[in-house]
């Protein structure tokens, strides 16, 4: 579905004149053999990697013999965004990727001339026990993880500066105006998701709340991440003047003359 789905968006930018540069997706296998043979160049969302990354050092932190890297799970996430924030190439940013590697054994000097050094500041460590130890179990399944082949191959794809964010933003919208447990005929889904996209055109852009004049934030906690909290701003309500433009085209323009509408309905293609 996903394959289709890009095969048909493409054409359709394709028939309107768009000429692709890159395309950032997910890590999906058909989707990636799609893009090449189409000689496309396919960046990938850094969330969806720094989540597969995530999930297998977790399960692996659980080991009692590998608990030491319960310390370094956050570090490790935010290593990977600032990778591929402040990269301009792939070989920079596997080069960065992998340096982790020595600063998780309080080693901050590396041996790939692309990145020679770490950047932070020298500075001495007040817990000395969360420096892993070459050959101990917990440096050998974190070793394994962050250089694994298909890890280096995915870091060196990853995009800098766009991400599927605000794609999965528009999905999670679409759903509320036509869940997927509700089957609808499909003039009924499409009306649905055209009143979704123009409700999240109308909402995806709109500013932050302010409070006695200060720019307001709030702070959210994630259960899926067992109580880590992050600071988030606090957006305006939502509006709706999009419904206001429908009533008025439904009863200036439709309810007058409904026939020419009726049949641009009908050419429309069943997929």
């Amino acid at each position: 579905m996903e394959k289709e789905g890009l095969k048909r968006s493409l054409a359709l930018l394709g028939a309107h004149g768009v000429n692709l540069d890159c395309i950032v997706t997910n890590r999906h296998p058909q989707i990636q053999k799609f893009l090449r043979e189409l000689n496309i160049t396919q960046f990938y969302d850094v969330w969806h990697v720094e989540k597969g990354v995530s999930e297998k050092l977790e399960k692996i932190s659980k080991d009692k013999e590998c608990k030491q890297l319960k310390k370094w799970l956050h570090s490790i996430k935010k290593h990977i965004y600032w990778t591929a924030a402040s990269s301009t190439t792939g070989a920079e940013r596997v080069a960065k990727w992998t340096s982790i590697v020595d600063h998780v054994q309080d080693i901050h000097t590396h041996n790939n001339p692309i990145f020679p050094n770490c950047l932070h500041p020298e500075r001495i460590s007040r817990d000395k026990s969360k420096w892993l130890t070459p050959g101990t179990p917990a440096f050998y399944e974190l070793n394994k993880v962050l250089t694994n082949r298909r890890v280096l191959e995915d870091v060196e794809k990853l995009n800098p500066h766009h991400q599927t964010s605000s794609v999965e933003a528009f999905h999670s919208v679409s759903l509320r105006f036509a869940p997927k447990n509700i089957v609808f005929n499909f003039l009924g889904r499409l009306c649905r998701l055209y009143l979704s996209a123009m409700h999240f055109n109308e909402n995806a852009d709109h500013p932050q709340a302010t409070s006695a004049g200060d720019l307001a934030f709030k702070v959210k906690s994630h259960r899926a991440k067992k109580g880590e909290c992050t600071v988030e701003p606090v957006k305006t309500e939502q509006t709706f003047n999009y419904i206001d433009d429908l009533m008025n085209l439904l009863f200036d323009h439709v309810a007058k003359d409904p026939a020419p509408y009726f049949s641009e309905v009908l050419t429309i293609p069943i997929p």
